[in-house]
């Protein structure tokens, strides 16, 4: 097996041109855009496919540096942080509790699932916390997290392999599943967002009313300015946090630092031009968002995958179609049956199968065809990227025993 490693500016690179065909099947394949699939998630998968071929044809693996998607990843999240408006924090409060509420009762249900499988297929004891939220809802870090862990407890020589191919599967089905869902509930209800609200992620589509204000060089640099600003401070915020023992992703300080900037320097500076709300900050968030999905994407190892056998695949099938009924059933009417309902039921794929940045990608594709969710891409980053990760933490611990 020969590993070829490609170099963090190359990844990059290869991570447009990924967008870029994947923004081209989706012109040229009608379903593609009817069913929301983000640009970035069709040129992923197939650039994952690619390597899969490689890996299986020539006995070569390819590896890229993802020095450039963890920045992206920051970005983003700060970007987030940067619109959310006090008064959209207030009145999100009682969404954001029903959503927590949700999350975590299908956090109970995916380990549910995960345990009747593993005690159905005779599969070892151990592969409940790898087959159910340890993976699904905590992604790939939480299993690299608690892989060893678990091979020690339960003597599972490959539990990290076997959690990184059920998160993996998990982000896939998460990237394919949140559009169609949002758009039959759209569709079967005659909903539609604000054609005439201020971007808050991602730039409409041409269709779109475009807002007042303009892209230029100078917003752009402010923008990114700020968004640096607030990064910076989201490291030391990190820092000490960590030292005072409390351990968060790092994009979650940095959301929300972004949070408090932009609710007290605004008033304390009132002449000072703020990016929220601007295109020019919708259009930086969107392309990190973009290339960092793409990098997800076209990096994942698909062969890591194949010696599992058919009984991840059987568990990943039943926890994909608990995950659907409940955004259908469970999760839209909770949170009102309204637009912003469907949208946050897209995203919920991604707390619920994939990951965060999954989450957030969905509500992009499907606002972009059909108006701003403001409120929606406040709180369920809060609850997917903070909150949740507590209620994960304890339940897996709870699973270890």
């Amino acid at each position: 097996m020969t590993t070829f490693q490609v170099p963090g500016f190359l990844s990059l690179t290869i991570a447009i041109v990924v967008f870029f065909i994947g923004a081209g099947l989706n012109n040229a394949f009608a379903p593609l855009r009817r069913w929301n699939i983000p640009e970035a998630v069709t040129g992923g998968l197939l650039a994952a496919l690619a390597t899969l071929c490689a890996h299986g044809f020539f006995d070569v693996a390819v590896s890229f540096d993802l020095a450039a998607r963890d920045m992206l990843l920051l970005y983003f999240f700060t970007g987030i942080g940067l619109n959310a408006r006090l008064g959209d924090l207030l009145s999100g409060g009682k969404p954001l509790l029903v959503l927590l509420l949700l999350t975590i009762a299908f956090l109970i249900i995916q380990n549910l699932i995960a345990a009747g499988s593993v005690a159905v297929l005779g599969l070892p004891e151990g592969m409940t916390v790898l087959l159910g939220s340890a993976s699904l809802i905590g992604g790939h870090g939480t299993t690299i997290a608690w892989g060893p862990i678990i091979a020690q407890r339960f003597g599972i020589t490959n539990a990290v392999e076997v959690g990184v191919a059920a998160a993996t599967l998990g982000l896939v089905v998460a990237s394919l599943v949140g559009g169609p869902v949002a758009r039959r509930l759209i569709s079967r209800n005659g909903l539609s967002g604000p054609r005439d609200a201020a971007p808050v992620f991602g730039i409409e589509s041409a269709e779109a009313k475009s807002p007042a204000d303009e892209i230029s060089h100078v917003s752009l640099l402010r923008t990114i300015l700020v968004m640096n600003v607030a990064v910076l401070i989201g490291f030391s915020v990190d820092e000490i946090l960590d030292d005072l023992g409390i351990r968060l992703p790092l994009f979650v300080s940095c959301l929300m630092v972004a949070i408090v900037l932009t609710n007290t320097v605004p008033r304390l500076l009132p002449r000072l031009v703020w990016p929220t709300r601007t295109r020019a900050l919708a259009l930086v968030s969107d392309l990190s968002l973009n290339i960092f999905l793409a990098m997800s994407l076209m990096s994942m190892q698909l062969w890591t995958i194949g010696g599992l056998g058919p009984s991840l695949v059987l568990v990943l099938g039943i926890q994909t179609l608990a995950a659907v009924l409940y955004m259908l059933f469970v999760v839209f009417p909770a949170m009102g049956r309204t637009y912003e309902a469907a949208v946050i039921s897209a995203g919920f794929s991604g707390i619920s199968l994939g990951a965060t940045p999954t989450a957030i990608a969905n509500m992009t594709a499907v606002t972009k065809a059909h108006g701003a969710a403001p409120r929606a891409f406040i709180i369920l980053p809060l609850v997917s990227a903070f909150f949740i990760d507590i209620a994960n933490a304890v339940v897996i611990g709870f699973l270890m025993r």
